[in-house]
């Protein structure tokens, strides 16, 4: 029997969310990637929210700006957080489902994900938080995609703390699950209501030839990587403890992994026209990927796979498209079709999130050097453009209609085509 998920489990929830990328760290060829304030969020947060709840949109992923509300250790300043969410809660009616983390750390963190103090600092600064908000904020995603976290952190060394390969990948990964850990149980603590909503990206690993099934497998057990070792079922019998030992793990880290499970209620499902990994075998029987695309309904594959893999309620907490306005149209149509066809074939998918619902910041502009508004990424509701002050101008498009007539025909079915 599942915990009482409150909102979550009495209707089919329509949710949105506010891209809330935190990179504050700089350094030369790499600028600090705060999406809030690229994105004018800290200054139209109130006419943001008001589009949301016009929208019919009731449930909301936001992010806390860690770096902001904790600019030092153990000094806490709650002024944006203590006017935003009152608002989007008492106002609007809106329910957040709370980013404590969404990829980055604070500057003071010297280390990053990696700093010895990092799990028990960010388990501090998230009882801090739930102490102050436990009255208005109930649902909490401890930390966002963890596995694209240690991609960026561990793997690709564009976010602290710098490291590269798959060694580093695996030197973050440890920490961020252990992080988690932490989290949950800090948040319990004052909390014991509080439900968690895990938030992972997934894959489809998609095979061109027999011979690269084995790795398509694979692509999904990383994928699911971290959850595993948050709820503590890498074991001996895991398909990847022995691929984590050989990069670096120890056995002491693993067994307090083992030790500190703990349980996240819901799991979050984002999908995006780019999440698949197509594999195929090269002349000398190497497996290579060949192409990440993938067509809006392959949205039911991945969650069949997930359903059988793990019995915990789902949600898609992310998806979008960032092509033309049919192109936007046939993918929500498609994934909300998808969701429909899993919940007939009683795969509990609790909702669906339409993530960002404006114009987000690509995240390239960290490395690149050229103006802000070259690059937009539209793959919201409402489109963003510059006027001629510098205000980055919400524009309404077609899909805030189709997602308001969505919400309003209540559980996603097929039956009857939404124009």
């Amino acid at each position: 029997m599942h915990r009482n998920l409150g909102i979550l489990g009495r209707r089919f929830a329509w949710a949105g969310g506010i891209e809330d990328t935190f990179i504050p760290q700089e350094r030369p060829g790499l600028r600090a990637l705060d999406e809030y304030e690229l994105t004018q969020h800290y200054t139209q947060w109130r006419g943001d929210l008001e589009r949301a709840a016009d929208a019919g949109i009731k449930i909301l992923r936001w992010g806390v700006p860690w770096f902001k509300v904790e600019p030092s250790k153990g000094v806490f300043d709650w002024t944006f957080t203590d006017e935003v969410l009152p608002y989007m809660v008492n106002d609007l009616g809106i329910t957040p489902i709370i980013d404590l983390v969404h990829y980055g750390t604070p500057v003071w963190l010297e280390g990053s994900f990696v700093d010895d103090a990092y799990s028990d600092c960010v388990a501090d600064y998230a009882k801090a938080f739930a102490e102050r908000y436990g009255n208005l904020v109930r649902y909490y995603t401890p930390l966002n995609e963890p596995t694209v976290n240690a991609e960026f952190s561990g793997l690709k060394g564009e976010w602290p703390p710098y490291l590269r390969e798959s060694e580093g990948y695996v030197r973050v990964l440890l920490p961020i699950s252990l992080g988690i850990q932490k989290t949950v149980r800090a948040i319990k603590s004052v909390d014991n209501d509080a439900i968690f909503v895990a938030v992972e990206a997934m894959h489809l690993g998609i095979t061109l030839s027999s011979g690269a099934q084995k790795a398509a497998r694979e692509v999904f057990y990383q994928d699911l990587l971290c959850y595993d070792l948050v709820r503590g079922v890498v074991t001996d019998e895991h398909p990847l403890q022995a691929w984590l030992i050989e990069k670096g793990a120890s056995q002491a880290v693993l067994d307090e992994l083992l030790a500190g499970a703990v349980d996240q209620h819901v799991l979050g499902v984002n999908f995006y026209p780019w999440s698949g990994t197509r594999l195929d075998v090269d002349k000398d029987g190497r497996v290579i990927n060949v192409g990440n695309d993938v067509v809006g309904g392959q949205l039911l594959d991945v969650l069949r796979l997930v359903h059988e893999y793990v019995d915990t309620p789902l949600m898609v907490t992310e998806t979008s498209n960032a092509g033309d306005m049919a192109g936007r149209k046939r993918w929500m149509r498609d994934t909300i079709a998808a969701v429909a066809q899993a919940r007939r074939e009683k795969i509990p998918v609790l909702g669906y999130t339409w993530f960002p619902i404006f114009t987000m910041i690509a995240w390239d502009y960290r490395t690149a050097s050229t103006p802000v508004e070259k690059h937009l990424l539209h793959l919201g509701l409402w489109d963003c453009a510059f006027d001629e002050d510098g205000t980055l101008v919400r524009h309404h498009t077609p899909m805030c209609d189709l997602y308001s007539r969505f919400i309003k025909r209540g559980s996603p079915r097929t039956r009857k085509r939404v124009v």
